[in-house]
């Protein structure tokens, strides 16, 4: 009947300026091994010697002990030699003693000018081609609209339109009240200097009806609106609605899109009337208080000489163009989106700065229009 096998050992003592550590035993790492401290000894040698004696069946753990005297033996300066231990443990332990090489730190290269100049024009391009393609899909859907086979539901469309409309009247109003009163505040300190108080019902009624009240209500919308149908849209494609709309045979254009578009488009002439009639109030009640002492009846005679119907009907027609401009850059975003409530998020911030940056492009370019039409 064979022996059990000897479980690990390890027998040390100095010899002259020497450590003898002697290794001997079967060493398996499923197996408790001796540990390398409790065998140092005081004061340190000059030498270590690592004498396999009685070595049986071995595995990593003998290479883990052997790593372990190499650490103290290269912490304290003592030379190691080593006798009769098997070529592979000693291959192992040299493994374990190499240190992967650190990665040299390479810096962020700085894209090349051409290089980044045609990054962005790439992403512009596409980004011009996944609009032109939403337009074109709205240019259809208005085509099967009257003719009867578009998939729109009027019950969708009253219901953002409500949203959009009168719901949004309070903080419209406000801003629009605010506008007013710093549009009267700032020309009464330039044409008070040439006596001519009753001039800032001219700049105040121009500067609404034109440009500030369908600019705020735009704005106002951009935000308010533009943002909630991103996150709509982009909530329906994250659920996998928008997918499963088309799996049906609807769709998403005429279901989801045109609604919100057209709500924007027939709700924001009105907002943009409310929003001139808040302005022209905020300018009113400037003009009444000191030092100005305007009363309302000469300010709303003076206001009526100088704004008439083309005034009223240009800021009209950009009121109109801007809320195709919101509905459109909203909804293009909330299509986009991620499918995660990240890209959610992202989606409705992309949807303001969009549909913000549509607005002025389209007003500059209404103001050199109507310039050279002279209206």
């Amino acid at each position: 009947m064979s022996e059990p096998p000897s479980s690990a050992r390890v027998q040390a003592a100095l010899q002259g300026d020497a450590l003898v550590v002697r290794l001997g035993g079967e060493w398996r790492i499923t197996e408790p091994r001796p540990a390398w401290n409790s065998f140092v000894q005081e004061p340190k040698p000059a030498r270590l010697r690592l004498v396999a004696d009685g070595l049986g069946a071995w595995d990593s753990s003998l290479a883990l002990f052997l790593r372990e005297a190499g650490l103290w033996a290269e912490l304290h300066g003592v030379t190691v030699e080593s006798v009769g231990l098997p070529e592979g443990v000693t291959k192992l332990t040299a493994l374990l003693a190499q240190k992967p090489a650190k990665p040299a730190e390479q810096k962020p290269a700085v894209p090349g000018l051409f290089n980044a100049v045609g990054l962005v024009t790439f992403a512009f391009w596409g980004e011009i081609k996944d609009l032109s393609r939403l337009v074109g899909e709205c240019a259809y859907g208005i085509g099967r609209f009257f003719r009867g086979q578009a998939q729109f539901r009027w019950r969708d469309c009253l219901s953002e339109m409500q949203q959009c409309g009168a719901m949004a009247l309070p903080i419209v109003g406000l801003i629009s009240y605010l506008v007013g009163i710093t549009l009267a505040y700032t020309g009464s300190i330039v044409v008070r200097q040439y006596g001519g108080d009753i001039w800032v019902a001219d700049m105040v009624g121009l500067a609404v009806t034109r440009e500030m009240g369908p600019m705020m209500a735009a704005i106002v919308l951009a935000g308010r609106t533009g943002a909630a149908f991103a996150a709509t849209l982009g909530n329906m494609k994250a659920n996998e609605e928008i997918d499963a709309l088309s799996t049906l045979g609807v769709s998403p254009i005429d279901f989801l899109v045109m609604p919100r578009i057209v709500a924007l488009f027939c709700m924001m002439p009105f907002l943009t009337l409310y929003s001139n009639c808040m302005g022209l109030l905020g300018g009113m009640t400037i003009a009444a208080l000191p030092p100005l002492n305007i009363p309302p009846s000469l300010y709303w005679a003076e206001t009526q000489t100088i704004v008439d119907l083309s005034d009223i009907n240009t800021g009209l027609i950009k009121a109109a163009v801007f809320g195709l401009l919101i509905g459109l850059a909203g909804c293009w975003r909330g299509l986009q989106a991620d499918r995660s409530a990240v890209g959610v998020g992202v989606a409705a911030t992309r949807a303001v700065v969009t549909s913000i940056l549509l607005i002025i492009v389209s007003d500059s370019i209404f103001a050199v229009i109507f310039n050279i039409l002279g209206w």
